[in-house]
């Protein structure tokens, strides 16, 4: 089932590399054979779930979940630009909510420099850039705590520039990434989507590599800086977030490891907090039964100081998975899931979950 995990990257990164490449195919042909109107290219993800768990809280739920349904968009605009774009459907209690996820224009002058602009997952983790919106993507059921939608620890969405491209090194197969844009918003978990909420946009570098003479292997580490400022909050606060990686993306293993650290400081008072998350993964590709069977587990912490003002909704997590992967098509899997976990200091909670993933 290696062919799932190479299908699954080329639907993921589909903008990046399959649209651009597509576009060279025309490079001879006059003006009179281009089309009136670019190409559109559209595919989508869906899930379903249960869940159950010995929760004894009174708004405490279980039952089915629809979870999301998701829509990629890829048009070839010209020989070296292109779009792709995202969006998501989520049910919640009253209605379905509509989100544009990722809205991205991209220009490849050559492989040492990409110029963007848009909404993207912030480039700042590994798991934020490879695995999208679209369950069937990634190994389990959900994301770790520390790159959760919604969440805050890492600011997940980021509207701005971003320049990329490869670094000459050989066979070390290095990379990098910068970007400017909003920082977080007023609602810290979102990502300044109708402009910047202070004069001091957010910024980040990340560097990777990804040696040749080590198939899958990849490590990298970033930067990420910003200003918060929110109405509510006594003053502002610089931050800075610093994460690092390691990644051997092979079916046969599968590992998975990010650490990430906060520093935060009032601008004014000079007060400081730091917060901490990391997570480690582990998954094989069992051989038998025609590799249908993946079983994984995964373990996770996210440390936060409760004095900082700017985390109130953010509490400490701690816990681990376990569950197996059972990939009954190509483009079906279904996903059985076993967590005990705990937020601050209340007890553990043993919770099941099944997925059906779809991609189509």
């Amino acid at each position: 089932m290696r062919g799932v995990r190479h299908i699954l990257i080329s639907a993921a990164l589909l903008a990046t590399m399959g649209a651009a490449t597509s576009a060279h195919d025309g490079d001879a042909a006059s003006d009179a054979d281009q089309p009136t109107r670019p190409e559109l290219d559209i595919g989508g993800f869906i899930d379903l779930n249960y869940y159950a768990s010995d929760e004894s809280r009174a708004d405490s739920s279980s039952g089915f979940d629809e979870g999301q349904f998701v829509l990629h968009f890829v048009s070839v605009l010209s020989k070296r630009i292109n779009f792709f774009g995202e969006v998501s459907l989520s049910g919640t209690d009253s209605e379905f909510k509509t989100e544009l996820e990722r809205a991205i224009v991209k220009f490849e002058a050559s492989d040492y420099y990409r110029f963007s602009v848009g909404r993207f997952h912030t480039p700042i983790n590994w798991w934020n850039t490879a695995f999208h919106h679209g369950q069937w993507l990634q190994t389990t059921v959900s994301r770790p705590e520390m790159t959760r939608f919604g969440g805050q620890f890492i600011p997940v969405h980021y509207v701005g520039a971003i320049v990329d491209g490869a670094i000459p090194s050989g066979a070390a197969g290095l990379r990098y990434a910068a970007g400017v844009g909003n920082g977080r918003g007023e609602n810290i978990a979102r990502g300044g989507d109708d402009g910047d909420v202070n004069n001091n946009r957010a910024t980040f570098l990340k560097v990777a590599a990804k040696p040749d003479r080590a198939y899958g292997l990849e490590v990298g580490a970033s930067l990420y800086r910003d200003k918060i400022t929110v109405s509510t909050l006594p003053e502002e606060y610089d931050e800075d977030l610093v994460s690092a990686y390691v990644v051997w993306n092979r079916e046969d293993p599968e590992i998975i490891a990010e650490y990430a650290t906060i520093d935060r400081k009032g601008a004014t008072t000079g007060t400081e907090f730091d917060h901490d998350a990391w997570y480690v993964q582990f998954a094989y590709r069992l051989p038998f039964w025609g590799s249908k069977l993946k079983p994984y587990a995964r373990f996770e912490e996210i440390d936060v100081d409760l004095a900082d003002p700017v985390f109130t909704a953010q509490p400490n997590r701690e816990g681990y998975l376990a569950g197996v992967r059972i990939d009954v098509s190509v483009f079906a899997a279904i996903k059985l899931e076993y967590r005990h976990q705990r937020t601050n200091q209340d007890p553990y909670v043993d919770s099941a979950y099944a997925q059906v993933a779809i991609a189509f």
